[in-house]
């Protein structure tokens, strides 16, 4: 399972700027969205014992200032409910992992920085820790999807068939 749906409030770098609803709506969808994704597919895996949950994070969980107030938060709670979930899912052979992409240049992205696509990869490989390397969206989809082949006695066809 991949937990990968996330949003966005407006840009604004001020906390007294931000609105309570739009703090909101992003916990709503990016981390009470990742909980029930957790617990719906934790409910079908149990009674397998196995299976693995992937959920996507955000370096916003580790260094501050890189998004806003909400999202850094969500992100942060995405961490947490995954080392939660992991401790108590790996009795059932369950593995519960979060992918934490750096700048990565994503509509998403392009949208709460207001740039086009050009400017937008120009900022993201001015960010990037791997220099010379810019991070695409297939990147993070193929680490999910290594995640995912680690499950023993699986194939890659029977995931993604």
């Amino acid at each position: 399972m991949f937990n990968n749906a996330g949003i966005v409030d407006p840009n604004k770098n001020r906390i007294i700027d931000n609105d309570k609803a739009d703090f909101e709506r992003v916990l709503s969808v990016n981390v009470t969205g990742v909980f029930l994704g957790m617990k719906h597919a934790a409910q079908a895996m149990i009674p397998a014992r196995s299976g693995s949950i992937i959920s996507t994070a955000s370096i916003s969980s580790y260094v501050g200032g890189a998004a806003s107030h909400a999202y850094c938060c969500a992100k942060h709670a995405v961490v947490g409910l995954t080392k939660n979930a992991a401790v108590e899912l790996g009795q059932f052979g369950i593995r519960v992992n979060c992918l934490s992409p750096y700048a990565l240049a994503t509509p998403l992205a392009t949208k709460f920085v207001g740039a086009n696509d050009e400017e937008l990869e120009t900022i993201m490989n001015s960010l990037a820790n791997l220099k010379g390397v810019t991070l695409k969206a297939e990147d993070v989809a193929n680490a999910a999807l290594y995640l995912l082949v680690m499950i023993p006695g699986t194939s890659v066809g029977k995931i993604c068939s």
